[in-house]
């Protein structure tokens, strides 16, 4: 049974897991009936930072156009541009043993493409989640379920992997901002020019 987090929420991944290694996180979203009409395309992706908050080059931001991290450990498996159907709409693999010893920090959000231009937001975004699936049992380790308070945001921190005390945990964020991809990129040190 995976643990059900609520907002703020942070949960050891593997101190309840010993030897966890490889683990996917999915992504999902519906999207409102009564939307704007335009196909909404959500794009997941992963910024590995340091201590400091901010990657420490670009390649450290992992998208639907940098599909894998130098490193190897982090992994994103494709852009869905519909969202539709059931389960996880994208998905990130990470393998925990990989991830470099600067990495303190692996960040999961969530962007609606070209945003400003299709009048497109969160508040028009409903039953998003992030959950972690431990990929050598195939066991659900956890699940948040953001809920709909999101309004006029364009982009979304869904939740964060960080180390401590030589752990891997999970916190729960689910936070929006607004300014889409470039404000999210300019918060974690990426030039979007």
């Amino acid at each position: 049974m995976p643990v059900s987090l609520k907002k703020g929420q942070k949960v050891s991944l593997t101190k309840g897991n010993p030897g966890l290694k490889n683990i996917m996180v999915g992504l999902g979203w519906d999207v409102n009936q009564y939307d704007t009409g335009g196909a909404f395309d959500l794009d997941s992706a992963a910024f590995l930072v340091g201590d400091d908050g901010h990657v420490t080059r670009q390649e450290d931001f992992v998208f639907y156009g940098n599909l894998l991290h130098p490193s190897g450990a982090v992994e994103h498996m494709g852009d869905n541009r519909t969202g539709e159907g059931e389960g996880d709409d994208e998905q990130i693999r990470v393998d925990l043993s990989a991830v470099p010893a600067n990495i303190s920090k692996i960040v999961f959000t969530v962007t609606i493409y070209e945003s400003e231009n299709s009048n497109q937001n969160f508040g028009q975004v409903n039953n998003a989640f992030i959950r972690i699936v431990n990929i050598d049992s195939g066991e659900e380790i956890l699940r948040y379920d953001l809920g709909e308070d999101f309004s006029i945001e364009t982009a979304a921190v869904f939740g964060e992997l960080y180390k401590n005390n030589g752990e891997w945990k999970f916190n729960a964020i689910g936070s929006g901002y607004q300014g889409g991809l470039a404000a999210l990129c300019a918060s974690y040190g990426i030039d979007t020019e």
